[in-house]
Formats: C-alpha cells, sequence, structure tokens
C-alpha cells in the first residue's frame, strides 16, 4: 500500500497578503534541493512578480472545459496523476470547478492527490473556512459561495498563517500590486476596510491558535501525557451556586490577566442525582458576570464532585484551579470528613489550586432537617398504618400463637416495619419498630405479659427492627428526592423555555415573564408594579389582596396573588425575578435613550437656525435691499453700467436667498419625516451627467470611471442630483488647483456606489461624524457660501433613499465620499478571488 501524500497550507486573512508567492518560494526552495516539485494550477491574477517567480517551475497544462459555449480552464487532475511528481503546488482551495469536472471542488481533487501519495501545498483565505463564512459575512457584508470544511483543513499535515499587517495590505494594495487600478477604490472602500482586515486577521490568529491547542491536545493524548503544559494560563473556577461565586470568578480573572494570553473558564459541576442543586437565579447572575470578564462558562454532571472538577481541568489543560473555602463548620467538618476542598488538591497533581476565603466560608453548623423528602400526607398515612395494621396483627397472630411460631411471629412483625416504612418513611417505620419490639417482647416471649430482656440477643433483635426500618425510609426518601428533583428540573426548563419562546415569537419580554410566572405557578393573579404604576399583570388579584410582594429592583415589586410558594417554588422563582430585573434595566436604558435623542437633536438644530437667521440670511437680504435701495434712490441719474452692477447684485443675493430657504425647508421636512421620494429604478450616469451640466464641469474638472454596467439603483433621480451636485461643490472647493475631481460608480454586494474623490486637505477621523450635521462648517473661514446644510441635506436625501453617505480616507490624502444604494437589478459577477 503506498504512503499518503502530506499536506501543507498556507492561510490567509486576505487576498493578497502573498500566499500563492509564498507557495511558489517554498516550491523553488524544495526544487533546489531536489525534489519533483510541479504546478497543479497557480493563478497569478496579473501580478507581474507572482508569475515570475512561476517561471522555473514546470507546469501541467491546464484542462480546456467549454460551458456554454465559452472555454474555461481547470486543473487537470488527471494528467497530474499521471506525471505523479514528488510536490504539486495547488493554488485557490476552495475553488468551485466547472460543471462537468471529476469533482466539485479543487479540495476534492486535493484529495485524490493526497491518496494517490502526491504530496501537497496549497492555499486559502481565512473567509473560505467552512466554519467562520458566516463571522466574515457578518463584518465585510460580503457572503462566501466557496468553503472548504473544517474536518478537512485540520486534517492537514502543516497549516501555516502567511500574515501583513491590514494598513501594509491596503498600502500594497493602493500601490497596483493586488488589483488592476479600475478595481482599487472600490476594493478599498468596501472588503479591504482597515477595520474588516483588521478583523479578518485576529479572525485567522484564532482559527490558528485554536487549531495549535488542537494539535497539541491531540499529541497528549496519544503519547498518554496527564500532566498540564503550561503554554499559556488557564484559570478554572469552580462554582457551587453559592453567594462566593463572583468573589471568585474576580480573583480567577485578576490571576488570568496576569500573563499575556489568559484565559478564564468558570464550571459548575452537579451531581448526578439532582440533590445538591444550586441556585439557578445566583449561577445566571455568575454566568453574565464570566462573559462580562471574556471567560467562558460551562456545566458538566458527576457523580463525584472533586473528580469531575479535576477531570474537567485536565480536559481543557487548566493551569490553576479556583476554589472557595468550604462554607462547613469545624464541627460539621470533623464529623463528615474532608471535604471538596481537600480532595481536590490531593488530586490536582501539577495544577495550582487556590482556595479563596468569602464570606459564607465557615458559618455555624446547622442540623438537618427532621422531615425528610415525603409529603406530610404520606408521613401522618404511616403513622396511622402502624397504630392500626399492628394491633390488628397482634391480634391475629396471638390467636395462633404456638411454641414454634416465634420465627413467623417475628418476620410478621418485621414485614410490617418495611412497609410502613415504604409508606411513611423514617419517623413512622422507627415508631412502628420500637412497637414492634415491645409487643414481641410482651405477648410472644417468656415470661408473657412483662416487658424484660433477659437475653442479648433480644436486644439485638430490637436493634435489627430500628436498623431495617431506617435503611428502608432512607431508601424511599431517596427516590421521593430523586422524584421531585426531576419534577422541578423539568418544570424549570420548561418555564424557561416557554418564556425563550414568547419572547421569540415577539411577545414583550416583561409581558411575557408575568405571564409564565402566573400559569407556571397556579397563581390568581400576577402584578409588576412600580409604585402605584401597573407594568404588567396577568390573572386578577385575590378579593381580599392576600399576596406575597418580591423586590425586583428599587421602587418595583412583583406581587404574587394566590397560595405561598414551596421553598422549591421560590427557587424556580429566583429564575424569573433574575430575568425580569434584567428586562426592566434594559427596557430603561432604550426609553431613556429614545427619549434623549430627538430633545439633544432638537436643540442642536433651533441653536443653529437662530444662528442661521441672525447672520447667513441677513447677508444676501441686506445685500438685495441695498441694492434695489441705490436704483431706487439714484434712478435715471444713474450710469447704465452701474444700474446693471447693483441689478447683478440684487440678482445674486435673491438667488442665494432662495436657496437658503430651500434648503432650511427641505432640512425641515426631513426633520419631520414629510419629505416625498420617488423610489424608481435610476441609472447614475444620468444623475452625474445632470450635475456635470448644472455646474458646468468639463473634463479638465472631473475624470470619470463608470464601472456600473447594467445595474441601476433605486433611487429619486431628481434628490440624487442634488447629493451629487452638493459633493461636487464640496470637493471642488478643497481639491487642489489642476487637479480634477474623480467621481466613479461600482457594484458590490447587491449595492451600487457612487464614490466622489478629492485630494485636498481631508478631515479628521474624530470630526467626521460633525460634518454631517446641519450648520457646521467645521472651521471653514468661507461663510458666504451656504449654511453648512449640503452635507446634512446630503446624508439625509441619500437615508430617505434607504441608502448611505459615508466618508474615507483618500489613498494618498483627501476625502472619498462613498453613496451607496441598494441594486435595481444586479448582474451575477463572474468568479475571481476578490469576494
Amino acid at each position: 500500500m503506498s504512503r499518503r501524500g502530506r499536506l501543507r497550507v498556507l492561510l490567509g486573512a486576505a487576498p493578497g497578503v502573498g500566499k500563492t508567492f509564498a507557495m511558489l518560494e517554498e516550491g523553488r526552495r524544495l526544487q533546489a534541493e531536489g525534489a519533483d516539485v510541479v504546478i497543479a494550477i497557480v493563478e497569478t491574477h496579473g501580478r507581474r512578480a507572482t508569475a515570475a517567480l512561476a517561471e522555473n517551475l514546470p507546469v501541467v497544462p491546464r484542462a480546456r472545459v467549454s460551458r456554454r459555449g465559452v472555454a474555461l480552464e481547470e486543473m487537470d487532475l488527471p494528467a497530474v496523476l499521471a506525471r505523479r511528481p514528488g510536490v504539486a503546488l495547488v493554488d485557490e482551495l476552495a475553488h468551485t470547478n466547472v460543471a462537468g469536472s471529476a469533482n466539485e471542488k479543487r479540495w476534492q481533487d486535493v484529495q485524490e492527490l493526497l491518496a494517490s501519495g502526491v504530496d501537497v501545498i496549497s492555499t486559502v483565505n481565512i473567509q473560505h473556512v467552512e466554519s467562520l463564512h458566516d463571522v466574515v459575512e457578518q463584518i465585510t457584508g460580503a457572503p462566501q459561495r466557496e468553503t472548504v470544511p473544517d474536518s478537512f483543513l485540520r486534517g492537514a499535515d502543516q497549516i501555516e498563517l502567511v500574515d501583513l499587517a491590514p494598513q501594509s495590505l491596503r498600502d500594497r494594495l493602493s500601490t497596483g500590486l493586488v488589483y488592476p487600478a479600475e478595481r482599487i477604490d472600490a476594493a478599498l472602500s468596501n472588503y479591504f476596510r482597515l477595520g474588516n482586515l483588521t478583523a479578518l486577521r485576529e479572525l485567522a490568529l484564532i482559527w490558528l491558535a485554536d487549531e495549535v491547542d488542537q494539535a497539541l491536545n491531540g499529541y497528549r493524548r496519544a503519547h498518554g501525557i496527564d500532566s498540564t503544559w503550561e503554554a499559556r494560563e488557564r484559570v478554572v473556577v469552580a462554582l457551587t451556586g453559592g453567594p462566593e461565586g463572583e468573589t471568585l470568578l474576580r480573583r480567577g480573572a485578576r490571576i488570568a490577566a496576569r500573563s499575556a494570553g489568559g484565559e478564564l473558564v468558570a464550571v459548575h459541576v452537579s451531581s448526578q442525582d439532582g440533590l445538591k442543586s444550586a441556585d439557578p437565579g445566583a449561577l445566571a447572575r455568575q454566568q453574565t458576570l464570566v462573559e462580562k470578564l471574556n471567560g467562558t462558562y460551562h456545566q458538566v454532571v458527576g457523580e463525584d464532585i472533586p473528580t469531575a472538577l479535576v477531570e474537567f481541568a485536565r480536559s481543557v489543560n487548566a493551569t490553576q484551579l479556583v476554589l472557595g473555602a468550604s462554607r462547613r463548620g469545624r464541627f460539621a467538618a470533623a464529623v463528615t470528613g474532608p471535604g471538596i476542598g481537600a480532595t481536590v488538591v490531593r488530586e490536582s497533581g501539577d495544577i495550582d489550586v487556590h482556595m479563596v476565603n468569602h464570606a459564607a466560608a465557615g458559618r455555624r453548623m446547622t442540623l438537618p432537617p427532621l422531615t425528610g423528602a415525603l409529603s406530610l400526607r404520606r408521613r401522618i398515612l404511616g403513622l396511622a398504618l402502624a397504630l392500626i395494621a399492628g394491633p390488628l396483627l397482634t391480634g391475629a397472630l396471638f390467636l395462633v400463637r404456638s411454641d414454634d411460631s416465634i420465627t413467623t411471629d417475628v418476620l410478621s412483625f418485621q414485614l410490617l416495619v418495611v412497609i410502613v416504612a415504604l409508606v411513611g418513611g423514617f419517623w413512622p417505620a422507627l415508631f412502628a419498630a420500637v412497637l414492634s419490639g415491645i409487643t414481641l417482647d410482651f405477648l410472644f416471649i417468656e415470661p408473657l405479659f412483662t416487658v424484660h430482656i433477659h437475653e442479648p440477643h433480644h436486644l439485638l433483635a430490637l436493634v435489627l427492627y430500628v436498623v431495617i426500618a431506617s435503611l428502608v425510609s432512607f431508601i424511599v426518601d431517596r427516590a421521593a428526592r430523586y422524584t421531585r428533583a426531576a419534577r422541578r428540573s423539568a418544570a424549570e426548563a420548561e418555564l424557561i423555555q416557554t418564556i425563550a419562546g414568547s419572547v421569540l415569537r415577539g411577545e414583550s419580554a416583561i409581558q411575557a415573564l408575568v405571564d409564565r410566572t402566573r400559569e407556571a405557578f397556579h397563581l390568581a393573579g400576577v402584578r409588576l408594579l412600580a409604585g402605584d404604576e401597573v407594568l404588567a399583570r396577568s390573572g386578577e388579584p385575590l378579593a381580599d389582596n392576600r399576596h406575597t410582594a418580591i423586590t425586583i429592583a428599587d421602587d418595583v415589586t412583583l406581587e404574587l396573588h394566590g397560595a405561598d410558594l414551596a421553598a422549591s417554588e421560590r427557587r424556580l422563582l429566583a429564575v424569573v425575578t433574575a430575568q425580569l430585573q434584567a428586562a426592566l434595566e434594559h427596557e430603561h436604558l432604550e426609553r431613556a435613550a429614545k427619549e434623549m435623542e430627538p430633545i439633544a437633536a432638537s436643540d442642536r438644530v433651533r441653536g443653529a437656525l437662530l444662528s442661521a437667521l441672525s447672520h447667513d440670511l441677513r447677508r444676501p437680504l441686506a445685500a438685495a435691499a441695498a441694492a434695489v435701495g441705490g436704483l431706487k434712490t439714484a434712478g435715471a441719474e444713474m450710469a447704465p453700467d452701474d444700474r446693471d452692477e447693483l441689478l447683478d447684485t440684487a440678482d445674486e443675493s435673491l438667488t442665494a436667498l432662495s436657496a437658503l430657504v430651500t434648503d432650511l425647508l427641505d432640512v425641515s421636512r426631513l426633520q419631520a419625516g414629510s419629505l416625498a421620494i420617488a423610489d424608481i429604478p435610476t441609472d447614475p450616469a444620468g444623475a452625474i451627467a445632470a450635475a456635470l451640466d448644472e455646474l458646468d464641469l468639463g473634463p479638465g474638472d472631473v475624470s470619470l470611471a463608470v464601472n456600473h454596467d447594467d445595474v441601476l439603483a433605486r433611487a429619486d433621480p431628481v434628490l440624487l442630483q442634488r447629493v451629487i451636485v452638493n459633493l461636487l461643490t464640496n470637493a471642488l472647493r478643497y481639491s487642489p488647483a489642476g487637479m480634477p475631481v474623480h467621481v466613479s460608480t461600482s457594484t458590490f454586494a447587491g449595492m451600487l456606489e457612487i464614490r466622489i474623490v478629492d485630494h485636498g486637505p481631508g478631515i479628521p477621523p474624530e470630526k467626521r461624524d460633525d460634518m454631517f450635521l446641519p450648520f457646521q462648517r467645521l472651521g471653514d473661514t468661507d461663510n458666504t457660501t451656504g449654511l453648512g446644510l449640503g452635507l446634512a441635506l446630503s446624508r439625509g436625501f441619500v437615508e430617505a433613499m434607504h441608502g448611505t453617505l459615508t466618508p474615507e480616507v483618500t489613498p494618498g490624502g483627501g476625502l472619498t465620499m462613498v453613496i451607496s444604494l441598494s441594486a435595481a437589478a444586479v448582474e451575477e459577477p463572474a468568479e475571481q478571488e476578490t469576494p
């Protein structure tokens, strides 16, 4: 049987980081060492440096496949298998083959090469990893149609990260080393944004770190290594569901923070019998705290809690284990032996264990309750059975008594004790055992009619009665506890599931919690009050207004009208109250934010409007009034040239005044939501041409690059023209002399984008949000050109057309304004490396 080939994958965060270049360099190095290296397929994408690196390597000619009359090229898998090289270079592992090929995906071709014994070096980007494609789409907005299964990638013999800093990749893109010039602007403004590249780089590092972690754990398992390897600090905090949990979590977080890359892991071990259950409300709060501390929460089930805890810590390669000091007192510890903490310390081996003191540690011993898990009704029934069945059995046995019947008598009374234990539990069984022992000694053991123990074995018989009653009652009580715990867990799970389902179906979270609380606890009514105001209600209060009040937050109480809740039900209620508190806080913050937004916006606009009316509107009005006044005073005596100058001044001032008033009216309509929009398919080229005509601009002022093919935008043509005019006016005002403004169109991810690029001074990042506020000029000393409403109106018009207007930095300096509108019809793009 031939050996299987080895797979080496070069992983990149984005196109252009140098994966193909690194693959070809490695191929040339192996060739220089005498290896048989061939290029099975390499995509240079027109990059001269990459093509030059591939020149001296042997190439297997590509297969030509005809698809719908178009000749396409693919890797010739049969030819590579026939050539059987030592190493095959296969680019773009996630590529989808042309329909009709032997395999649907290129990674499946690689599988066949590996099976035939050929070593393969391949490349893939992080966005093509199957488990990450939805995350990448959320970050970049671009769906990923070509993916590689994680199982295939993780099966590679070697995975290397080809890394490049995000800004360095953008610089490489700007200089034309990645894409042709006509695609640079669209790439920089969309997929290759600095934030996108930084997030993708972090995603690649995290995925690779996880792969290294799995490889390390696999090596340790394969070699039977149980000891901890401190590759990085991993702190496990054991939670019991008690009040000390928050203290332990914060201590564990501080320990993890002391080392770079430290990781916080919280775990709660539930016993298999469900009897040592924690407070679910406390656990819910502690789980939320774990997430705030950037840790992970886990819950495991184990019969022996210390063993389960240590096994979990070893499974995650923990280096530190944080436990709370025992809540038992000294007497309880002396009676019951070493607790969980001492056992964990003994079994932890090379894992450091921290015992953290807290307020609940070493509290006083409390006696166990005398009542078991059985209901009061069953205990009374067991006692009644002992009182009634005991005399009846005694009378029946006494009537048939003989010298040889003592064994039958003893077994009969023993059976009675067992039956009473099964019905009523410990105390009725103990009563029946003592009563049976006395009855046997009084009526059936010589001398009769006396209670006197002459023989030691008679005393032993009485003790055995008590022991048997205790054991049987313990088993019955334990079974009752199991049943109750199972019912309680089922009720808790059903209630939480119902609440979650109600919220997902669109119900208010607060109202859903109140409704489900009344249903779950069979209450007559439930009300949530803030002072005297009813926030939510379900059912009706009792006539006599008997209720239980639970404080949720300041001045907020939950009223429960109906029967008092048992202790186990109050535990379940703690989960509901914790969720209610979180829902109330969320609603309060949301309501406060909504109330403040219009007030703040209205105050800003009101102050700016007063400033505009007192200054900007008065200037053209004063100029027009002065010109008309001069004409009226001089009359026919004025020279024709002076008259024409005054008429021009009045005309210009009134035109400017009309434009200012129009802008103010548009702003008021935008804020009132009464702007009429015609949402129709619009060719952006027509709007750009109309804007150029309106501004009387020529080739020396503007350079055009229209690349949207036949795609139309959903927009209002008139408003779109006004937006382009405003943006062009600003760009021309700040562009250096002799440098034209660049206007381009492109399509991306179902959007049509118009870019207006200038090479002026630009705007600092901290002021980019302010530039869209009404009446803002951001230090512009030319106060004769308007009210500062151009950009505010432009963004308002674009958003009214369901689009976005965003500023970006122009490579080399300047400002790029990007108008993004929904495409009315998008042509299916050809497959290429970029998303």
